[in-house]
């Protein structure tokens, strides 16, 4: 699908539901027979956005709105049904998506680490097919986080926000950003720009900080 990539998209994966693990069905009932994530990495999606309506127009949320527009649009013209994970509650659960996809591990931070994309894989869309689609096959690779040793994304927080025994403390990592409104962590996660995998994936500046300025809101 080149529209996708056109548009800062790209597929990171697929599979086939289980007959214990059905998914949505589409409109009208019919049963979903595979499953497509659509995601973004690295700087390729921001500089696509910055040229949308959705970025200059003023009005809230301007990238979910514009990745609903251009993914609903994709998915009508290859005959899909678009799911999204910020429409809700109840909220599609993405991250178990991409668990059933392959390639992926949870990670310290709270999000799921590829690798190839490390933690640089954004979800933004799953689209739904009523047909069995030969290419959406899980991976049997697992994610980098149980094999990587050195984890310096749990001594790289400047607020000491990370864990392997608590995860990812929200409540701290806003309080450290909004005491330090020069610190490095406003141009991205210190931790997540420490993870060893997935390095030519990450984010632009631009879009770190987009992103550090949403979360801290």
């Amino acid at each position: 699908m080149n529209d996708l990539l056109a548009a800062g998209f790209l597929r990171l994966g697929g599979f086939h539901p289980a007959g214990d693990y059905p998914l949505p069905p589409l409109s009208g009932g019919r049963p979903a027979k595979s499953l497509l994530l659509i995601g973004s990495t690295g700087p390729a999606l921001w500089p696509v956005f910055e040229k949308s309506p959705e970025h200059t127009d003023g009005m809230p949320d301007p990238l979910d709105r514009y990745t609903k527009r251009v993914l609903s649009e994709c998915a009508a013209r290859h005959g899909f049904e678009a799911l999204f994970p910020f429409e809700g509650p109840p909220y599609h659960p993405f991250q178990q998506w991409a668990l059933k996809c392959g390639g992926f591990s949870p990670s310290p931070l709270g999000v799921l680490a590829h690798g190839t994309f490390g933690l640089w894989a954004g979800f933004r869309a799953a689209f739904l097919s009523a047909a069995k689609l030969p290419d959406a096959l899980a991976v049997a690779e697992d994610g980098p986080c149980p094999a990587c040793t050195e984890k310096p994304c749990l001594s790289t927080c400047p607020a000491n926000a990370i864990s392997l025994e608590n995860g990812y403390d929200v409540p701290v990592c806003r309080d450290y950003l909004a005491a330090n409104p020069a610190g490095d962590c406003w141009s991205g996660c210190l931790a997540r720009r420490a993870c060893p995998f997935g390095a030519p994936h990450r984010q632009s500046a631009g879009t770190a900080g987009f992103h550090m300025r949403s979360f801290a809101g």
